[in-house]
């Protein structure tokens, strides 16, 4: 079973992940409890990433992105903030925000950091990496989709 293969669970709250190499292409996903809410992949052209010699690159940058809940370009992090963070606000906070005094990134880098875990695995290829996420996406490897990008 190929869900057997991945990392134990790792918490955000822990940032950053000694175990992680500095350059790798690989799967992750990440959990909210026992809920699935978030396959992805990074390490895309990694063979030309080790050929050019990158200090870090692939997955370790992917998950650093994603534990700093900044939605400018981090596509999970505003899924987290649009369908997970924004609809729990509290009227209070809502004031905070109007006010400058919080922001989305914020609340959203709070979140992932107090709840979710991620697990990964590590592949050789690009394509392999793409075809696991898709894997992963459409349920067959947890049994379940992700909430967050599910594929049909």
């Amino acid at each position: 079973m190929i869900a057997n293969r991945f990392s134990k669970r790792f918490k955000f709250k822990n940032w950053p992940n000694p175990k992680l190499p500095q350059v790798a292409a690989g799967v992750y996903v990440i959990w909210y409890g026992e809920q699935l809410v978030y396959a992805g992949m990074s390490g895309r052209e990694i063979e030309k990433a080790i050929k050019d010699g990158k200090k870090k690159y692939g997955i370790i940058t992917r998950l650093a992105s994603h534990a700093n809940g900044r939605l400018s370009g981090d596509q999970f992090s505003v899924y987290v903030a649009n369908r997970i963070v924004i609809p729990e606000l509290k009227q209070s906070q809502q004031k905070k925000f109007k006010d400058g005094e919080l922001t989305i990134d914020q609340m959203t880098k709070k979140f992932i950091r107090t709840n979710l875990e991620y697990q990964y695995l590590l592949v050789d290829k690009s394509q392999d990496a793409f075809d696991l996420e898709m894997h992963c996406r459409r349920g067959a490897v947890f049994g379940s989709k992700p909430l967050l990008n599910p594929a049909e």
